[in-house]
């Protein structure tokens, strides 16, 4: 049955056999199963997706074994904490999970990971198009409980699609149909500062009928903000190098395949220790609170309120520290919080990160921008 969610809804079962079936005969998923599977046959990956009957069969048969493999293979540690205040669907209903972003793929994954560990289901995950340009991540990922964003178009038709995610949020959320993961602002957080963006605030309530009022609205979706900590920031030195760039006053432009790139980088690249805090849960005093205020302060103070719980919930590690003293010679105003060997340690990693981009870059520049990544949560969460 065609429905206005089919441009942006994740595939069904039937769609996500054939996705999967097209994935299988990619040459790609040779050296993803050589990967994922190491000591066995390169067909391996090949022949499971060509087994997989719907959606939770694939999660079950490939996402959730790859999501706990690189886990393993790239953190030397992942807990979470909260999740114990989260009732299950039956109970409460679902919920809007509003997180900080700092890895394309990680961030909801290790959600997801640390649901299923607490017996609730998994998420939809909103994905930006950005991303989709390559059929087979299309198959991948959609096949994956993915919710399309839209975001390579502009004026009425940029109006018309946030209004279609708006409406698609509200209704999986309000049915029960889904919970939904959403980052708290567009793309990647490539400075460290984890701000929620009014705009996506915003299109959340660009759906509300014209009889439902602010609190009733944003009640409803139940807003559950994450905080993800990451030892060892994915794309750390990407991310500085684009900063750089962009600092400079050239126009950044994103080369054919850049997206993919940053995905592949993110999941490889070693993370130390991982850390996912559930929040408490919006109040509804705290939107009565919100929708009591002049109406052009409503979002803003929402977003306030939702930066207050992420930056709360946010785990300074040592790698954090070290890099504000760093930037603040002479200071070391947290030196008590690491030892000299580890600051040695992370004085090394940023050396070899540095030492992997093009050497016309300004190397002073480049390193503040990378400290920054690990110095600027150090300024939030005081």
């Amino acid at each position: 049955m065609t429905t206005e969610f089919d441009d942006i809804r994740p595939f069904n079962d039937s769609e996500t056999v054939a996705a999967l079936s097209r994935v299988a005969r990619h040459p790609v998923c040779l050296p993803i199963s050589r990967y994922l599977y190491p000591g066995q046959p390169e067909t391996t990956l090949g022949e499971i997706l060509s087994s997989v009957t719907g959606v939770e069969d694939f999660q079950h048969k490939v996402m959730d074994r790859a999501i706990h493999f690189i886990v393993e293979d790239t953190t030397t540690s992942y807990t979470y904490s909260g999740a114990e205040t989260l009732q299950t669907p039956e109970q409460a209903g679902c919920h809007l999970f509003l997180s900080n972003h700092r890895d394309i793929v990680l961030d909801p994954a290790i959600t997801q990971i640390a649901l299923v560990e607490c017996g609730l289901p998994t998420t939809e995950i909103c994905v930006g198009d950005n991303l989709l340009s390559e059929p087979i991540v299309v198959d991948m990922i959609r096949s994956n409980r993915m919710i399309k964003v839209r975001r390579s178009i502009s004026g009425h038709e940029l109006y018309e699609s946030l209004q279609l995610l708006s409406r698609y949020i509200h209704e999986s959320i309000t049915t029960s149909r889904s919970s939904v993961w959403l980052a708290q602002r567009q793309g990647r957080t490539k400075d460290g500062r984890d701000m929620t963006e009014e705009a996506l605030v915003k299109m959340l309530g660009m759906s509300a009928g014209d009889g439902e009022d602010f609190a009733s609205f944003y009640k409803a979706l139940r807003i559950v903000p994450l905080s993800i900590s990451y030892e060892y920031d994915p794309c750390d030195i990407l991310k500085a190098r684009e900063i750089l760039i962009r600092d400079s006053g050239v126009p950044y432009e994103k080369k054919p395949g850049e997206d993919l790139n940053s995905i592949v980088t993110g999941i490889r690249q070693p993370k130390g220790r991982v850390h996912l805090q559930f929040n408490a849960p919006l109040s509804d005093a705290e939107i009565d609170e919100c929708a009591a205020a002049p109406r052009p302060q409503r979002v803003h103070q929402l977003c306030q309120i939702l930066d207050q719980r992420i930056l709360g919930g946010y785990r300074l590690w040592e790698t954090n520290y070290i890099a504000w003293d760093l930037l603040h010679p002479g200071e070391e105003r947290f030196s008590s919080h690491y030892s000299p060997d580890a600051r040695a340690r992370f004085e090394a990693y940023t050396d070899r990160q540095i030492a992997r981009v093009e050497p016309e870059l300004d190397r002073t520049a480049l390193r503040t921008r990378f400290l920054d990544i690990y110095a600027n949560p150090v300024e939030n969460c005081q």
